[in-house]
């Protein structure tokens, strides 16, 4: 699991993976330096990679060594085909790495919101479409070979690369994930954006038990139906 220190809550994405069988080992952006052994061997051993969110952007000069320690990570994974499944920043970051663009959106996303499948998706693709959860204000262009399933008005929302999986929604966002984002700087954002946090948070409760199951479907049909793994 590639994450920020601050942000290395894979909510219910985590707890889906968990009860499938899966373990994580941590590789922390802040300390990328640390990364090279994980990679030496082409992630032999490795069953897939997450990249979760992050507040960084993809071209920020400030976040260059990190996203170039990933970037490796990515393209090790495209190459010896162990599967990615990239959220939010690690859906840019998959995209970056892939040889697709990453550029600041026409309009921030925050909130719960609508996302509908593309002409491109297979039926299969369902569990993608619905309400989810958003934070971002980059978006992607996607790469050479990739098909884009999934959109909202204003973003990709997914595409698929070989058996590898890139969301922009964020399927893993408990309750205590979105309080944690609304703190601090997260406040400030929120308010910049017209959102009130306590109708932000009601909204967040009444929807957790089915983003939760939901995320159980998408992460069955990730592993099943685009990685190929066995569970």
């Amino acid at each position: 699991m590639i994450a920020n220190a601050s942000d290395a809550d894979a909510g219910f994405v985590g707890h889906a993976l968990r009860e499938r069988g899966f373990a994580f080992t941590e590789l922390i952006r802040e300390h990328h330096e640390e990364w090279g052994s994980v990679v030496a061997d082409g992630l032999k051993g490795v069953d897939l990679v997450l990249s979760l969110g992050s507040s960084w952007s993809v071209y920020w000069d400030s976040a260059s060594g990190p996203v170039a320690s990933e970037t490796t990570v990515l393209q090790s994974a495209l190459e010896h085909d162990v599967p990615v499944l990239g959220i939010c920043f690690g859906a840019q970051m998959l995209a970056h790495a892939a040889g697709g663009a990453v550029r600041r959106a026409p309009e921030h996303e925050i909130g719960w919101c609508d996302v509908r499948l593309t002409r491109e998706a297979s039926p299969d693709a369902g569990p993608l479409a619905g309400t989810w959860m958003q934070w971002h204000y980059d978006c992607v262009e996607v790469p050479s070979g990739a098909t884009t399933l999934a959109e909202s008005d204003c973003a990709v929302q997914a595409f698929r690369i070989g058996s590898s999986l890139a969301v922009q929604f964020h399927p893993e966002a408990t309750e205590s994930v979105i309080a944690r984002w609304s703190s601090g700087e997260g406040r400030r954002e929120l308010a910049e954006a017209g959102i009130n946090y306590d109708e932000l948070m009601v909204e967040t409760r009444a929807a957790a038990a089915d983003a939760e199951e939901r995320c159980r479907i998408l992460v069955d049909w990730f592993l099943h139906g685009v990685a190929h793994l066995a569970t």
